[in-house]
């Protein structure tokens, strides 16, 4: 378990008071933003044009790891997207190791797709079959491959589709200091393997630090490895900090898919503190642990089967030489309170703005 500290960045809404930085009215600040995202999404924000489905593409997806509920949760909606739009689609599986996306990336090349999704790892970890899949003329699309949204030259990436992490990150932690009444005392979990990842546990830290709370750890420790270590490092650290750690905060859901024990052992029940709030991404298991009060309040979850709908209108686009459609997704705050909208029934966010026809449209498949 590797340990870091961070300088908090400036923020907006503040005052500046004994040369620190403040928020105005903190509380009504958190809570208006947290209000913000937790409502429903029934309209349509995204692309409204676009290029006509490009006919008979074989596309592959390389899925950094699918026990990973977000990554599955993408990758399912690629697949459906694709079926609407007329492709194949073929996914590889890195398993959740770098030898294993690297050997999934080789595998990808010698199909020779007409275009590749990367789902889920770091661009700049594969930079050498970035370079390969560019210099072949293949076009390449991602989800969360890093902190830039869009196009990015320097990987030879048409599109990074993303819901805007930053957004999704403060929206954690201001829930997190309105359920702790101004008081939280945060734990924070991340893993530095991922650029996005650190940027996102970066944001959290800084909010909780500038609305007046208080972060009792910056953990680094790597999403792979959460079934293993995540156990003793939860009674390690109840042990450690007893009743001040009040809230965790995670980059997302997969740190709480194995705490729920060690808190039980502990003798906590699912609604105590430590409160388990996740940023990103709004996995099947986490709107389960919300529904049933058991070791997660919150997740901030993001639309990955639109998103998966989106990778394949992004690669779309790429194929009839036009650029990116510059959408981004939407996020949504989803508690015990709102947990049976926008998809919650199925256990997931799936907004009810009627995505898959205005990309059908778009396609000219309706």
């Amino acid at each position: 378990m590797k340990r870091r500290t961070f300088m908090t960045g400036t923020v907006a809404a503040i005052a500046l008071m004994g040369g620190k930085v403040a928020f105005a009215d903190p509380m009504a600040d958190a809570e208006a933003i947290v209000t913000k995202y937790a409502n429903k999404v029934t309209a349509w924000d995204g692309p409204t044009a676009g290029p006509k489905a490009q006919e008979g593409k074989t596309i592959v997806v390389l899925a950094g790891d699918l026990k990973n509920g977000g990554i599955l949760g993408v990758t399912t909606g690629v697949e459906e997207a694709a079926g609407a739009i007329g492709w194949e689609v073929k996914v590889i599986d890195g398993a959740g190791s770098i030898g294993g996306r690297t050997a999934a990336f080789g595998q990808a090349m010698a199909l020779k797709p007409a275009g590749i999704i990367i789902n889920g790892f770091d661009a700049v970890e594969q930079a050498p079959a970035l370079e390969q899949a560019k210099a072949a003329g293949i076009p390449l699309v991602a989800w969360h491959v890093g902190p830039v949204i869009g196009p990015d030259d320097k990987t030879g990436l048409f599109a990074n589709v993303s819901t805007d992490a930053m957004e999704v990150s403060k929206a954690a932690a201001n829930w997190t200091f309105a359920d702790a009444k101004g008081k939280p005392g945060v734990v924070i979990f991340t893993d530095s393997t991922y650029a996005i990842a650190i940027a996102k546990a970066d944001k959290m830290k800084a909010e909780i630090e500038a609305l007046g709370g208080k972060v009792l750890e910056y953990v680094d420790t790597p999403i792979a490895e959460t079934s293993q270590r995540m156990p003793q490092l939860t009674t390690s650290l109840l042990q450690k900090y007893g009743d001040q750690w009040t809230h965790s905060l995670a980059i997302n859901d997969l740190y709480f898919d194995f705490m729920g024990p060690s808190l039980a052992a502990a003798g906590k029940g699912g609604t105590d503190a430590p409160i388990n709030v996740a940023a990103g991404d709004g996995s099947e298991s986490a709107y389960q642990r919300i529904r049933a009060g058991q070791f997660q309040k919150v997740t901030v979850a993001e639309p990955l089967n639109l998103q998966g709908w989106q990778l394949v209108d992004e690669l779309n686009r790429a194929f009839a030489g036009e650029k990116w459609s510059g959408y981004l997704s939407p996020l949504h705050v989803v508690t015990a309170d709102n947990v049976e909208f926008d998809g919650g029934p199925k256990n997931t966010f799936d907004p009810d703005n009627g995505y898959r026809d205005q990309y059908k449209k778009l396609w000219g498949k309706m």
